[in-house]
């Protein structure tokens, strides 16, 4: 029987860091699962699990493991010596719950990856304008426009028009240059 209230208390240790972490509630604290799940263990005992498993959860999400990696690592953290390691009640916490949230966890890190608003759409086109009947020549000559869809998740898009001449695709087609050669740098330099 204590061994299926600790499996269970284990459990909801590591649903709570994963809504903290990476579902961003933040009516769950770590006080709040002391409380709940640990009331026996001292404040520093509860501190020293908590942190461990926060660590080991953000190794096994970070890494997005299949069930193959997930094994090999959990293996490993077994077999460390002295308070580093886990136990395999643990490590078999460890494993169900990336089982059954892997998928939901993965999302949540990609949405938080996203700048919003994100780009849903692109359009263009090239129009090509003829000199007024004033005879201003100013305005002769291609126009490019360009429709941008905008949207954060869960709401509508929205969508700016954009419309450039010739010098002004250029000084675009200039900075996409430079931006491309900054991370050309950037990369060959690691």
């Amino acid at each position: 029987m204590a061994n299926a209230e600790a499996t269970k208390s284990l459990s909801g240790l590591l649903n709570g860091i994963s809504q903290v972490v990476y579902h961003n509630n933040t009516e769950i604290t770590e006080e709040l699962l002391k409380n709940e799940l640990y009331p026996e263990l001292s404040q520093e005992e509860f501190k020293a699990l908590h942190d461990k498993m926060k660590g080991l959860l953000k190794s096994i999400a970070t890494a997005d493991m299949d069930h193959a990696q997930l094994e090999a690592f959990l293996t490993a953290q077994t077999r460390k010596q002295g308070g580093g390691g886990v136990s395999a009640e643990q490590a078999a916490a460890l494993s169900r719950f990336w089982k059954s949230q892997r998928v939901r966890v993965r999302e949540s890190l990609l949405s938080q990856s996203r700048w919003e608003p994100s780009l849903r759409g692109l359009s263009w086109r090239v129009d090509l304008q003829t000199a007024s009947s004033h005879g201003d020549a100013d305005h002769s000559g291609p126009v490019a426009l360009m429709e941008l869809e905008l949207g954060r998740a869960g709401q509508d898009s929205e969508f700016v028009c954009l419309e450039f001449d010739e010098t002004k695709v250029n000084q675009v087609l200039k900075k996409m240059a430079d931006i491309q050669e900054s991370i050309d740098r950037i990369v060959h330099r690691t």
